[in-house]
């Protein structure tokens, strides 16, 4: 019987997400730095913070289910 180190086995998973996060909200992320940019000191917060808000759930969003496909590519066949 071949066992697994439970360790290893998060600590890949976790490269692995982290990986498809950085792939999949790069876009994400400049738009937010661009947003933030464009706007005067003054203008930081108010209608813009809402918007940095609104991006940021989009974000964590796709990072619970970056963290579900994962765990699905990561998954055994059969019985356990």
């Amino acid at each position: 019987m071949i066992t697994t180190d439970p360790a290893s086995e998060q600590a890949d998973l976790e490269e692995r997400i982290y990986q498809a996060l950085r792939q999949s909200c790069d876009g994400d992320l400049r738009e937010m730095a661009k947003l933030l940019a464009s706007k005067p000191y003054k203008g930081l917060l108010g209608q813009t913070e809402f918007e940095v808000r609104h991006l940021a759930h989009d974000l964590g969003a796709r990072a619970l289910q970056t963290a579900l496909d994962e765990r699905k590519k990561g998954a055994t066949e059969g019985r356990a």
